[in-house]
This record gives C-alpha cells, sequence and structure tokens, in this order.
C-alpha cells in the first residue's frame, strides 16, 4: 500500500497539518506518562495531558470553546480493522512517526465501503494534524515495530466514554457504537466478534509490508 505524506496535497481532502502550537508539552507528558502496550490502548482523557497549560491554551481554538478531551491511543498496530467516524474533527500528534488509513464518509454505501478506497498518510513525528470529521479513521499504525506509537487524541468532551441508545429509527443508528462515534468493522476485526456493524468489504488492510 502507498504510504503518503499528509504534506502531500491528496491529504487536504481529509485533513489538515496545524501550525503554530507548541505541542512539545503533550509531547513529553505522552511520552513519560502513557504506557506502550504489545496491542492498542486507548484513553478517552488522560489526565497528565489534560491538567497541561498547553492543553488548556489549544482547547478554544480546537473546538471553538467546546469542552474539549485530551486522550491517547497508543500501542504497535499494522492493520486497518475498522474506520469510525464522529460529528467533528479529532486531532492527533505522536512521539513517533506513525500512519493513518483513511477514507471518506461519503464513500460509505448502503452501510458498506470497500477497503481498496483507502488511502494510508504518514505524520512525522511533533506534527499535529486535524482529521476532519467527514474523514474515517481508526487507530494508528506505527512505523518502527521496536518503537510502536504514542498519540494525543483530542475530541469534544464526552466522545467515546459509552455507549449512547438511540431510537433505532435511521441506518446509521446501526452504526453507532459509542457516544459520538460511528463504526464500520471488518469481519475480521475484534470489534466485529463484539457485534459492531459489519461494513468494510475487501481486504483487512495491514501496513506491515510498506514501513
Amino acid at each position: 500500500m502507498e504510504i503518503l505524506s499528509v504534506y502531500d496535497p491528496q491529504f487536504a481532502e481529509y485533513g489538515k497539518v496545524m501550525e503554530g502550537y507548541d505541542v512539545q508539552p503533550i509531547l513529553h507528558a505522552l511520552q513519560e506518562y502513557t504506557p506502550l502496550p504489545e496491542n492498542v490502548a486507548y484513553v478517552p482523557e488522560e489526565s497528565a495531558i489534560q491538567k497541561l497549560e498547553i492543553a488548556e491554551e489549544i482547547a478554544p481554538s480546537l473546538y471553538g470553546g467546546l469542552p474539549v478531551q485530551f486522550g491517547y491511543c497508543n500501542g504497535h498496530n499494522t492493520k486497518l480493522n475498522c474506520l469510525e467516524y464522529h460529528r467533528d474533527s479529532e486531532f492527533n500528534v505522536g512521539t513517533e512517526d506513525f500512519v493513518l488509513i483513511l477514507a471518506k464518509e461519503g464513500q460509505i454505501k448502503d452501510g458498506h465501503l470497500d477497503t481498496s478506497l483507502c488511502k494510508a498518510f504518514r505524520v512525522p513525528a511533533g506534527v499535529l494534524v486535524e482529521v476532519y470529521a467527514t474523514s474515517l479513521h481508526y487507530a494508528p499504525c506505527h512505523t518502527d515495530p521496536q518503537k510502536g506509537f504514542k498519540t494525543l487524541v483530542a475530541l469534544p468532551k464526552g466522545t467515546n466514554v459509552g455507549k449512547c441508545r438511540t431510537e433505532g429509527k435511521t441506518f446509521e443508528d446501526k452504526l453507532l457504537w459509542a457516544s459520538n462515534k460511528w463504526l464500520l468493522a471488518h469481519p475480521e476485526s475484534a470489534e466485529a466478534a463484539d457485534g459492531a456493524w459489519v461494513g468494510l468489504d475487501g481486504e483487512n488492510l495491514d501496513i506491515a509490508g510498506d514501513i
């Protein structure tokens, strides 16, 4: 799978590189206070990051004054497995280079998406990126199996913190996996085994041979 840079013009359809923020304190907190598991661990809100002065400073800029949760997604991964979207952008920055496998919400047809439509983008260490609300995404992929990835995940407060019950009157409700989290799972994924909507058709993309 071709891995493009987030500085490639094609990334503009999925997100943008954010400049002007001093993210070094966030990177330090990720490195010093968060774990690096062999698989993937996601924590919606991490106090070691949340309490940083820089977190308080940039929160109003990220979501225009809405409450923000600063969490992390850490570990080792090279596979797609799932794609999710929120009703808002997500912000990421990592202590190491990492890869995002992305697609577009508009490419979902009748609750399904062909994984051949996905594109992969490499995010350099220390570069803050915005992933647009209409960009399907999931856990980062590492670029070095020895180092794994430690990645900030900034989202509006309350995202991914629990199940959300609906009246079930729309097809999209079938995809709602957690609060502000709509999910399409590949049939090979653990999420599919747990009952998530199986909506990814084709190969479960794996970038292990491309990094």
